[in-house]
C-alpha cells in the first residue's frame, strides 16, 4: 500500500475542483487533486458557457448594459431558496471579478453578441441569452442582459475552459494523481475528515484506462448503448488492476466529484420522474462524493433538483410556435429557457409534448438553421424536420395524427390568434417579438422527453451536501460542521440547486471551488508540515 501525504485534498479534477485546488495552492497549501480519470469530468464535455455579468468586460465591449443588482433580480427569482440572498447578491457582486480571474488564469472569453435566440451559439458569436432574461416575467423584473460567457474555442467550448484551468493548476504548483478512484474519507475518533483511501491503476492497464475511459465519456455520451459497454471494461480495469493508496490531509479535504446522475439508483429514488434523458457528464456522476460526504456525517438537500433540457432552438423560428400537451393546451412561453421547458414537460405533462408550427414557420426554420446551428444542432433540427413531425392541412387533422385532442387544440389556436392579431399579450406570456398568428397548413412536432439519438433530452443533477455559505465546509443536519470536510461544484448545494440556466453550474463552480479551496487551506495554516503522518 503506498502512502501520501498532502495539506489539502481535492477528490474531482473538473471546474469546481481545480479551482479549490488553485485557490487552496495560491494559500500556500500542498495540494494533491485526485481524479478517478484524467481530469476534466463534465466540464470538459459541457459547452464551456460561464453565467457571468453586473458589467463584465465582454458585456461592456459589446456595449450590454448591466449591473450587479439586474442580474441579483433575475436570479432571484430563478434561484429561489436554494442559497440566501447574501450568498446570491456575493455571487452577483464578485461575477465580473471572477470571469476576470478565470481570464488570469488563461481561459479565453470573447465579447462578440449573437444576434439571435439559441440553446447554443455558432462559432462565430460568444455572448449570448443564456436563461430565461428576455422571456416574458423576467423581463419585467429586470433589464435582460446576456450573461452566458462562453469560452473562445470552436465546438463545444468546455474542452478549452478546462484545458486552461488544468494548466494553472500546474502553473501553481498542484499535484494530480489521475486514474485513481477515492473509496471512503478517513476520520478520527473526533470524527474530523483527516484523509483518503483510493485505488490507482497501475502498470500496462493505465493506458487501456485512459483511452476507454475517454471514448466513454466522448462519443459515449451521445451514445448510452456503447458507454455502457465502454464503462464496464473501465470497471473490469479498476477491479483487477489497481493498488490501494492512502493520502492524508493535514488540513482537510475538498469532494468536487460531480453529481449522481450517472447512478441510476439514486435517480429512482431521488428524481424518479426524471427518466428517459440522456445523462451529461461522465460515469464519475455516480453520487460517490455526495454519497462519502453523508457517510462523514454529511447532509444533502434538493437532490430531487434535476435540470432537463428541452429546447426548440436552434432554429430561432420555432419560437413562433405552440409548445402543447395531449389535451391541446399550451406548456410555457416557449421563449423560456429550455430547462423550464423541460420541467414544465416532465412535472406536469408526463413528458409528452409537441411544438405546433405552420409552413410558413417551417420555411423559415430551414432557410435560417445552418446559419445559426452548430453541427450537434443541426443533426436534431433535421431530426425534428423529419422523423419527428406529421403535418396536416387542417388543425382537426393535424391533431389526429399526433393523438392530441382536437377540440382542445383548436380553442388554444383560436385564443393565441385571437391575441396575435389584436396586438394583445400572448396568453403564456410570451414576448411580442416571438408571436406569429398560426395558420394552415400546420405541423406538429414531438418534443417529448424519452430516450432518442436523434433528439435527446440532457439532464444533469443539481443538489448535493448541505455546505456552509462562507466557507464551503459540509454541514451535519444539526448544523454544525463537519471538521476538516468541503464540497463544490454539483457535489454540494449552490446558486443552481433549484433551477438551472446554461453556464450556472460552470460559474458556482467556480465560486464554490474557490471558496472552499481557500477556507480548507486556511483553516489547517498551523499545521505542522514536517509532522509524520504515519
Amino acid at each position: 500500500m503506498d502512502n501520501d501525504v498532502a495539506d489539502v485534498v481535492v477528490v474531482g479534477f473538473g471546474a469546481a475542483g481545480a479551482c479549490a485546488a488553485i485557490e487552496a495552492a495560491n494559500a500556500g497549501a500542498d495540494v494533491l487533486l485526485i481524479d478517478r480519470f484524467s481530469g476534466g469530468g463534465a466540464t470538459a464535455l459541457s459547452g464551456g458557457v460561464v453565467y457571468a455579468g453586473g458589467g463584465t468586460k465582454q458585456q461592456r465591449t459589446a456595449g450590454v448594459t448591466d449591473t450587479p443588482d439586474a442580474m441579483y433580480a433575475y436570479l432571484a427569482r430563478e434561484v429561489g431558496d436554494a442559497v440566501s440572498p447574501e450568498t446570491l447578491r456575493a455571487f452577483c457582486k464578485d461575477s465580473a471579478d471572477s470571469l476576470g480571474w478565470l481570464e488570469q488564469q488563461g481561459v479565453p472569453f470573447d465579447a462578440t453578441p449573437c444576434p439571435y435566440k439559441t440553446s447554443y451559439p455558432n462559432n462565430e458569436f460568444y455572448l449570448y441569452y443564456s436563461g430565461s432574461e428576455a422571456a416574458g416575467g423576467f423581463r419585467d423584473v429586470a433589464p435582460p442582459a446576456p450573461r452566458g460567457h462562453r469560452a473562445h474555442g470552436r465546438g463545444t467550448s468546455g474542452k478549452a475552459l478546462f484545458g486552461a484551468i488544468a494548466d494553472a493548476a500546474s502553473r501553481a504548483g498542484v499535484r494530480v494523481l489521475t486514474q485513481t478512484r477515492v473509496r471512503r474519507l478517513l476520520t478520527d475518533g473526533d470524527g474530523r475528515v483527516t484523509g483518503v483511501e483510493a485505488d490507482t491503476v497501475r502498470g500496462a492497464a493505465r493506458r487501456a484506462h485512459r483511452r476507454l475511459a475517454k471514448l466513454a465519456a466522448k462519443p459515449g455520451l451521445y451514445v448510452p448503448g456503447l458507454r455502457k459497454q465502454l464503462q464496464r471494461q473501465v470497471d473490469r480495469i479498476e477491479r483487477t488492476s489497481t493498488e490501494p493508496v492512502t493520502i492524508t490531509a493535514r488540513s482537510g479535504v475538498v469532494i468536487a466529484a460531480g453529481g449522481f446522475v450517472a447512478n441510476r439508483a439514486m435517480m429512482r429514488e431521488h428524481a424518479p420522474a426524471y427518466r428517459g434523458g440522456l445523462a451529461l457528464g461522465t460515469a464519475g456522476d455516480d453520487g460517490s462524493g455526495i454519497e462519502m460526504g453523508r457517510a462523514a456525517g454529511g447532509d444533502v438537500a434538493h437532490l430531487d433538483r434535476v435540470s432537463a433540457w428541452r429546447f426548440i432552438t436552434p432554429p430561432s423560428a420555432f419560437l413562433g410556435g405552440l409548445i402543447v400537451d395531449s389535451t391541446g393546451a399550451r406548456v410555457i412561453d416557449e421563449s423560456r429557457y429550455g430547462a423550464a421547458i423541460g420541467e414544465a414537460l416532465i412535472t406536469r405533462h408526463d413528458g409528452t409534448g409537441w411544438l405546433l408550427v405552420d409552413d410558413d414557420i417551417m420555411a423559415d426554420a430551414r432557410r435560417t438553421v445552418r446559419g445559426e446551428a452548430q453541427w450537434f444542432q443541426l443533426l436534431q433540427a433535421w431530426y425534428l424536420f423529419a422523423r419527428g413531425r406529421v403535418r396536416d392541412r387542417t388543425l382537426a387533422g393535424v391533431a389526429a395524427r399526433a393523438g392530441i385532442d382536437p377540440t382542445g387544440l383548436a380553442a388554444t389556436v383560436a385564443a393565441h390568434n385571437a391575441a396575435a392579431e389584436a396586438g394583445e399579450s400572448d396568453p403564456m406570456g410570451k414576448p411580442a417579438e416571438f408571436v406569429r398568428p398560426l395558420g394552415a397548413p400546420f405541423s406538429l412536432i414531438d418534443v417529448s422527453v424519452r430516450p432518442s439519438l436523434g433528439y435527446p433530452c440532457p439532464m444533469l443533477t443539481l443538489g448535493g451536501l448541505v455546505v456552509d455559505e462562507d466557507t464551503g465546509a459540509v454541514r451535519r443536519p444539526d448544523g454544525g460542521a463537519v471538521p476538516g470536510l468541503y464540497a463544490a461544484g454539483r457535489s454540494a448545494v449552490g446558486i443552481c440547486s433549484r433551477s438551472y440556466v446554461s453556464g450556472l453550474s460552470l460559474a458556482d463552480c467556480v465560486f464554490s471551488g474557490r471558496r472552499a479551496g481557500k477556507h480548507c487551506a486556511t483553516a489547517g495554516a498551523g499545521a505542522d508540515k514536517n509532522e509524520n503522518m504515519f
